[in-house]
């Protein structure tokens, strides 16, 4: 596809930054508005997605877009409203500069932002302005990489040293609650994380094994055989990551489709109502009949009815 900013004498990320810079300016893309994604520029535009990566970096450097997690990339509050005199590119900073934090937590903010997906060590580096191979000095593998931030994002809560601040340790509900509240809003934070590991495959980080540590830790002293004990830890992480999913599967198709939850089934109403026309399935058509304004799905609230029907069952097993 040619755009009509595009000349032939600049690098593509130029020209691709120059095209979205028009959109915003001239009032097609108003503030809050999502910009293309790396990976819908690296599409349209037919370029790498380090290249797309670099194009919106260009115009974060300059202030017009800002990413925003789950949100993806959108023009700033404070976007002027006449383009600016085009810079050129920054140069790459120095490599003193660069630290494997840094690195851990530009990626981060990538897949917060676009999706796992979206995530290449290229693109990294465009994001922090480096040379594009600057990261394998800190990190030899994009793989190495997500397990860095695995871990860094599951740091980003902890529970109480003090005993004074915790649930007395007889109250093992309690802090089971905390430690399933306190993953569930780490995968809110980072939908990410939940496509990373599967029971069968667990994503080993010592971060993720300190929410583990503390589901054990109050579970253990009910008279539990280890193997019952560790089957109750893992049916509380599974309900907690296999909610979490979703999280992530819902943001990949609405960047994919262009298209928001509410939009997809709207268009897909003609096919509700048919399976409800054809008499076949009566529990289904009375109970989505009963909603006036059509069921509202929420994950929080099936996450807090999932745990509460857990503990309720497992009870008995614990305090028998």
């Amino acid at each position: 596809m040619t755009h009509p900013t595009q000349t032939q004498d600049e690098p593509p990320y130029l020209r691709i930054a120059g095209e979205i810079r028009r959109r915003i300016t001239a009032g097609e893309l108003a503030p809050g508005d999502r910009v293309p994604s790396t990976r819908q520029v690296a599409k349209e535009w037919d370029v790498a997605m380090a290249t797309a990566a670099k194009a919106l970096t260009t115009l974060r450097l300059e202030g017009l877009v800002e990413a925003r997690p789950r949100a993806g990339t959108v023009v700033a509050a404070g976007a002027p409203a006449v383009a600016p005199r085009r810079r050129p590119s920054p140069a790459p900073a120095p490599e003193g500069d660069l630290t494997l934090d840094r690195i851990v937590r530009a990626a981060i903010d990538i897949a917060d932002a676009e999706g796992l997906t979206a995530l290449s060590m290229r693109g990294v580096a465009a994001r922090l302005g480096v040379a594009a191979m600057s990261p394998y000095r800190y990190v030899p593998s994009k793989e190495d990489l997500v397990l860095l931030m695995a871990d860094a994002a599951f740091g980003e809560e902890s529970y109480p040293a003090d005993p004074a601040d915790a649930p007395a340790p007889e109250d093992w509900r309690s802090r089971i609650e905390l430690g399933g509240r306190t993953l569930w809003a780490l995968y809110r934070r980072h939908p990410w994380l939940a496509q990373l590991g599967s029971l069968t495959r667990p994503l080993l980080v010592p971060n993720l094994m300190v929410h583990g540590e503390w589901v054990l830790t109050a579970l253990d002293g009910h008279g539990l055989d280890p193997a019952t004990l560790f089957d109750i830890h893992v049916l509380l992480y599974s309900h907690v990551q296999g909610l979490a999913v979703h999280l992530e599967w819902e943001a990949h198709a609405e960047a994919t489709t262009g298209q928001s939850e509410d939009e997809w089934m709207a268009n897909r109403a003609p096919a509700l109502r048919k399976l409800v026309e054809s008499g076949r399935f009566p529990a289904f058509t009375k109970t989505v009949g009963s909603f006036e304004d059509g069921y509202d799905l929420r994950l929080d609230a099936l996450f807090e009815l999932g745990l509460k029907a857990l503990l309720d069952g497992l009870t008995p097993v614990i305090e028998r």
